[in-house]
């Protein structure tokens, strides 16, 4: 699932229209980049189903003032690995962890990591929506700014739609349920497996199912958040962490 889908149309026009030629008039780019942009979003619509369920993305942030420019911004910056453009979008005492990790010269180190797993990171995130506090400030993903009903530290999300729990830790089991966008506990196992052992409550009998879910298809609620704030009528990222 693209940004454009997670974050908003709005977004994907304003990256699409920073890319175009400058020497173009204003109405030739808007034009090219809308018809440029409604093919990709149909195309990605008939590829991808749209997220359903109760933690699926969702964006409450093309409405902030100028949150349709800054996140077309990071997005553009992710997608071509653009470390000073990146930096560029960041506060100056950007919190990178709960170790005293923080600033730019620490956040360069992170995304100029040869294997490249940060950025990775950044854009898996991206795909997670963005929830709006008030008109000063972003939360990506959504979900980490929801109240879930479960330990955030064994919480995870099923990350797709119609995700099987399965009743042991391999594809070939019976499958208990289908999963989307739900909210479950991961639960101590022992060995090496693809599969991660969860407990899952079915929302409308309220019963707990313990089963088997693809490690793929789940993302700690703690895992990678972006915070941003808009600073004298700028946004800047101002937290860019992990767990607690």
């Amino acid at each position: 699932m693209k940004f454009t889908r997670a974050i908003g149309v709005t977004v994907a026009l304003a990256a699409s229209l920073s890319a175009c030629d400058r020497s173009d008039p204003p109405s030739d780019r808007l034009e090219r980049a809308a018809e440029e942009l409604v093919s990709e979003v149909e195309n990605t619509a008939a590829a991808v189903p749209e997220p359903v369920g109760t933690w699926a993305p969702r964006n409450e942030c093309r409405d902030l003032p100028g949150g349709v420019d800054f996140l077309a911004s990071v997005q553009a910056a992710i997608d071509t690995r653009d470390t000073d453009a990146f930096l560029a979008l960041a506060a100056d005492d950007i919190k990178l962890d709960f170790g005293g990790g923080a600033g730019k010269n620490e956040l360069r180190e992170r995304l100029s990591a040869e294997n490249g797993t940060f950025w990775r990171e950044l854009a898996r995130m991206l795909e997670l929506g963005c929830a709006a506090d008030d008109a000063a400030g972003m939360t990506i993903p959504w979900y980490f700014a929801q109240e879930i009903p479960v330990d955030p530290y064994a919480g995870a999300i099923v990350t797709g739609n119609g995700i099987p729990l399965y009743e042991g830790p391999a594809s070939d089991t019976p499958v208990q349920a289908q999963l989307s966008w739900e909210a479950v506990v991961t639960l101590p196992q022992t060995g090496e497996s693809d599969f991660a052992h969860v407990r899952w409550t079915d929302p409308a009998t309220r019963q707990e199912v313990e089963g088997y879910i693809a490690k793929t298809s789940l993302r700690s609620i703690i895992d990678y958040r972006l915070i941003a704030s808009r600073r004298n009528d700028r946004w800047r990222i101002t937290a860019l962490v992990a767990g607690d």
